[in-house]
């Protein structure tokens, strides 16, 4: 259906070692630092640990008193929990991190990963669907995932129940990624705790989310993106017309992934988000050879690019920090940007495009406003504000 876009949109930026790993970890988990917030503040302070010098004065600017970047005690806690669990940190830029993530704007900054690292390099093909999965819809699950695995493809789900469960089961033989919504060592549904070891031994436990941290319903759609981005292309068995699968199947079409789906009765509900799938021009699946006919035969992923040794060449190809503005100018432009915004989501290219403004101008007062809580980045990259019953 479309095409793959492998460039990451990232300026490259030289290997980390273990004092700035600690330092972007820190960064990562200061709040109202999301992906994009970090990687601006990484292009804009060179490092990590010059964007926390930086912060508490950018959220003073900003109008926040009292800011304070996270603290190390937290970090040392995640880090022992981390240990404990044999989990594994991996920076944007280390050799180990799966190459067709870095093609997101919202790219995770660190990955937690639990198990073997291997089946990062071999191709993958995501599977999704309901949780509560018709019998037919939990066969089809396991003899996709089954022959995908056969064909040389690692398996990509969510570990939640139903579809996902069967192909994670089907596809422990061959390798599968589970992608958590919390923690990597939380395991959710509690159910599945005997499939998420059996995954550790043979494939991996990945998250972006710190150790420890039971999933919330709003982490969901962020997981999602990242099952969708992680694979050539996605396949859904079963899923109702208003579901989180058919929130997967979107987030791959807008990173140019393939995606397919499996018919249902048209008096099922839970095949009416599919059905919807192959009318609007998915792919349809009938069984495995459908899903391979549709993408080119397997390699392994390429390398990603090695970055620059030279820290001087590093940081001058990060984009120069814009001109300060006066107050009163910073003010008027926060007022233009939350006047373009709403609930409903907005790409930050159309608000560009709506002010008018080069993306340099834009992108501090979108940190500014994003450490405020005045806006809030929703799957995607994209820009709403939240409502104000809302929990920041």
């Amino acid at each position: 259906m479309t095409e793959e876009t492998l460039s990451s949109t990232h300026p490259p930026l030289p290997p980390t070692t273990e004092d700035n790993r600690y330092s972007w970890l820190r960064l990562l988990r200061s709040k109202r630092v999301g992906p994009v917030t970090f990687h601006r503040l990484l292009a804009e302070y060179g490092s990590a640990q010059n964007a926390l010098d930086a912060l508490p004065e950018v959220a003073r600017s900003a109008g926040i008193k009292g800011y304070e970047t996270c603290p190390a005690k937290a970090v040392d806690e995640e880090i022992k929990i981390a240990k404990a669990a044999k989990a594994r940190l991996l920076c944007f830029f280390d050799p180990a991190y799966p190459e067709l993530l870095k093609s997101l704007k919202d790219a995770p900054p660190l990955l937690w990963a639990i198990g073997d690292l291997s089946v990062l390099d071999r191709p993958m093909i995501s599977l999704v669907g309901a949780r509560n999965a018709s019998s037919l819809g939990i066969r089809m699950a396991r003899s996709l995932a089954a022959s995908l695995g056969e064909a040389g493809y690692i398996v990509v789900s969510g570990m939640a129940r139903g579809i996902d469960t069967a192909a994670h089961q089907s596809a422990l033989k061959t390798g599968t990624i589970a992608v958590l919504a919390g923690g990597a060592d939380v395991i959710y549904p509690a159910e599945n705790a005997k499939l998420a070891a059996d995954i550790s031994e043979t494939g991996l436990l990945l998250s972006e989310q710190p150790m420890g941290l039971a999933p919330q319903a709003r982490d969901f759609p962020k997981r999602n993106r990242i099952i969708a981005a992680l694979s050539r292309a996605l396949v859904v068995v079963e899923a109702a017309a208003k579901s989180g699968s058919l929130i997967t199947a979107r987030d791959a079409l807008d990173y140019g992934r393939e995606v397919l789906a499996v018919p249902g009765h048209p008096f099922d509900a839970r095949s009416s988000g599919c059905n919807r799938l192959i009318r609007d021009g998915a792919t349809l699946v009938r069984d495995a050879s459908d899903v391979l006919e549709a993408l080119p035969p397997p390699e392994t992923v390429p390398a990603a690019a090695a970055a620059p040794q030279d820290l001087q060449q590093a940081l001058a190809a990060l984009p120069q920090p814009p001109q300060r503005r006066s107050l009163a100018e910073t003010h008027a432009l926060h007022q233009q940007i939350l006047g373009r915004l709403g609930p409903s989501p907005t790409s930050e290219t159309q608000l560009i495009r709506d002010l008018s403004l080069p993306p340099q101008d834009l992108a501090p007062a979108l940190t500014d406003l994003e450490l405020r809580g005045a806006i809030r980045r929703d799957p995607g990259g994209l820009l709403s504000r939240p409502c104000p019953d809302e929990d920041d």
